[in-house]
């Protein structure tokens, strides 16, 4: 139960301890997988804490990197309070905000069953399934080199060209603006663009992972398409991989992807029967 002495405000910085102290120590808790980690977009709009008696029981985050989508990127609150009562106070406060915004489709991915069953209640709808498919380093098949393709690491200056990539090959939902792209870059193990005669048509950036890597990026151009240049990325990454004695690489595509799910099968990815949901609400701008 939440007493009558409660507010809710903005996130500023002098609430970085208290809220890493939520995070660290309370099992009620909902992060996004972003490049960016929460408290590294404190002081960001659509931050929100809530107080009880001066002491901040419960937050919810969730800045916009594009204003089409809002990525639910952290909910924690204490133990003592209430799931449904701490989210309604800050949910209802972030709906109100993101009405006044404009339209936009707030996303959460999420394991946790008791956050789940919070979005459920507060509308949201099941969109997806992320499934994760992994490879080993025993499943190497190998694809033709597509034609007129020069596959080469990726460096800072093609940032803006991955990122127009980027902006073609995906949905709004699943997009990476430029300023996330610099983010992850500096954490990629292997970072490579496929580059055409006339410039950048694909690229992949994958991370280190606790039993391997993990291909966090692959996109090619829609114009680019189904002329085995995904493959191509594929099949030279996993080289790279093998040559660092990475044996391991796990990626994450959705259920309904069939193109993706393909193009992975073909590459000798199988799926390691883990899956997550994607929830989503709609937002109408008020008038």
């Amino acid at each position: 139960m939440i007493e009558a002495r409660t507010l809710v405000r903005p996130a500023v910085a002098k609430d970085q301890h208290e809220i890493a102290n939520l995070m660290f120590f309370e099992k009620h808790v909902h992060r996004h997988l972003d490049w960016r980690a929460p408290l590294d977009w404190l002081g960001a709009p659509l931050y929100w804490v809530l107080e009880e008696n001066d002491k901040v029981i419960a937050v919810l985050a969730c800045p916009q990197d594009q204003p089409q989508i809002t990525w639910i990127r952290l909910f924690v609150h204490s133990g003592k309070f209430s799931s449904q009562a701490v989210w309604n106070a800050l949910w209802d406060t972030a709906k109100a905000e993101l009405e006044e915004r404009g339209n936009t489709e707030v996303a959460a991915i999420t394991l946790h069953g008791w956050y789940q069953k919070l979005l459920k209640e507060s509308g949201f709808s099941n969109r997806q399934q992320i499934i994760m498919m992994s490879w080993e380093q025993h499943d190497l098949p190998r694809q033709p080199h597509a034609q007129g393709i020069l596959i080469r690491p990726m460096m800072p200056d093609d940032l803006p060209s991955v990122a127009g990539v980027d902006a073609v090959a995906f949905a709004p939902i699943w997009q990476n603006s430029l300023s996330v792209l610099k983010q992850a870059y500096p954490q990629a193990v292997v970072a490579t663009v496929a580059e055409a005669e006339d410039g950048i048509v694909g690229y992949q950036i994958s991370t280190k992972s606790p039993f391997g890597a993990h291909l966090a990026r692959l996109a090619v151009h829609p114009e680019s398409q189904s002329r085995g240049i995904a493959s191509t990325l594929l099949s030279d990454l996993t080289t790279k991989l093998v040559k660092r004695g990475i044996p391991r690489l796990t990626v994450n595509t959705q259920d309904d992807n069939l193109a993706s799910l393909a193009l992975y099968k073909k590459n000798g990815f199988q799926r390691t029967g883990e899956e997550y949901p994607l929830f989503t609400f709609e937002i109408s701008a008020s008038r």
